[in-house]
This record gives C-alpha cells, sequence and structure tokens, in this order.
C-alpha cells in the first residue's frame, strides 16, 4: 500500500508542468510548438535559455520536493525502505509529468524529472550525471543522446552503489529498487524511441545552448 501511496503523490507533483505553465503565462501553448513536446529542449529552442533553464529547475525540483516529502511521511515507519520508497514516488512523478490527465496525457519524456531522482539518490550519482551529461551534450549537441547516457549510468550506478552498502537496504529491497529503475529506463527509451531513430539515420536534430555562430 505505501507504494501505491508514493506512486499517487508523485503524480500529484508530476502534474506541475513547468513548460506548459511557463508558456500559458506567455500566451502559448508549447504543444503546438516545435516538437511538440512539453519538456526542457521544446523549450530552449522555442522560448530560448532563460524559459529552457526555468523548466529544467521547476520539473527536476518537483520530484526533488515529492521525494522529501515522502521520506518525511514515512521516515519513522518505513525508515529501512525509503529509498525505495524515493525511486517509486519519482516513479510516480515521471508518470504524472509524461502522462498528465489534464492535458490529454500528452506532457514531456520525464528527463528533467528523471534529474530529481538523480539529486535525491545522492551526490555522487549527480555529478556523473552533471558531466556525462554535460560532456555527451558539448561534444554532440544531441540532448537525446545525453539523455539516454544518464539513464543508463543512472542504472549501472544504482547497482554498484547498491550493492557496496549506499542504500542499506536488504539484497530483496535492492533488486525491487533494480526492477522500478529499469522500468523507468525502458519508459525513457520508449519515450525517445523516435529520437534513437533520427540517431540512427544522423537526422537528429542538434541543440545550442546559445546560438550557434555563423
Amino acid at each position: 500500500m505505501e507504494r501505491l501511496i508514493c506512486i499517487a503523490i508523485g503524480y500529484v507533483f508530476g502534474l506541475f508542468q513547468t513548460s506548459y505553465i511557463y508558456g500559458k503565462m506567455h500566451g502559448i501553448d508549447i504543444r503546438k510548438c516545435g516538437s511538440g513536446n512539453a519538456g526542457t529542449t521544446n523549450m530552449l529552442r522555442t522560448m530560448g535559455t532563460k524559459a529552457g533553464a526555468i523548466t529544467l529547475l521547476g520539473d527536476a525540483f518537483k520530484c526533488v520536493i515529492a521525494v522529501l516529502v515522502v521520506r518525511t511521511l514515512f521516515r519513522t515507519q518505513y525508515a529501512e525502505i525509503l529509498p525505495l520508497l524515493s525511486i517509486y514516488t519519482a516513479a510516480g512523478v515521471i508518470l504524472g509529468h509524461n502522462f498528465p490527465f489534464y492535458m490529454n496525457f500528452r506532457g514531456g519524456k520525464g528527463i528533467a524529472a528523471t534529474a530529481g531522482l538523480i539529486m535525491s539518490m545522492s551526490w555522487q550519482m549527480t555529478l556523473i550525471a552533471i558531466v556525462i551529461f554535460g560532456g555527451t551534450v558539448a561534444l554532440t549537441h544531441y540532448v537525446s543522446l545525453g539523455s539516454l547516457l544518464v539513464y543508463v549510468s543512472f542504472f549501472v550506478e544504482l547497482i554498484v552503489f547498491g550493492q557496496n552498502g549506499m542504500f542499506g537496504m536488504t539484497q530483496r529491497y535492492l533488486n525491487e529498487m533494480y526492477a522500478v529503475a529499469f522500468a523507468l529506463a525502458v519508459l525513457a527509451f520508449w519515450m525517445h524511441r523516435a529520437n534513437i531513430v533520427r540517431l540512427a539515420h544522423g537526422e537528429e536534430r542538434k541543440t545550442y545552448l546559445f546560438h550557434k555562430k555563423q
């Protein structure tokens, strides 16, 4: 039951669609612009660096806040499995972000929300994610590639750190946490399936934080 509660809490927080709300405040529906995706990259391309940064921070920290709420609620009764409950909460946030009911289930792809999950798990994972994502985008300018590589690395890191005692849970709960993380990775790859096809054919659109010099 506590797992379902965590998913439900996360879903509610996930409904806070930063790009959609920010776009509406400026007279546009982000879903009708650019790629039609209600996420950071489309905001960056459509409305600029400031809008992209606001979207990234808003979507990441809604996950961080949701996890903090759950940890506060369950820190006494379920202290031994808080990392597991945290990832269930993040899963709810990602589902709410990707499939918001009030937007006809057309949201984003959950990468910024996943950044919030990584921030909630450990500073080491956060640092590694920044290096991998930042390095990939700096070298290739493919945000989708950087996002997918972060997901792969996060899953691997979760297992490595988990097996080395970082989360303080028994193997049963660690395995459950790995399973949830794997499901989220599969979802991320599914949400990026069109990007993957374009990457394979060299047709993926590049993204620049600032206007490319001519």
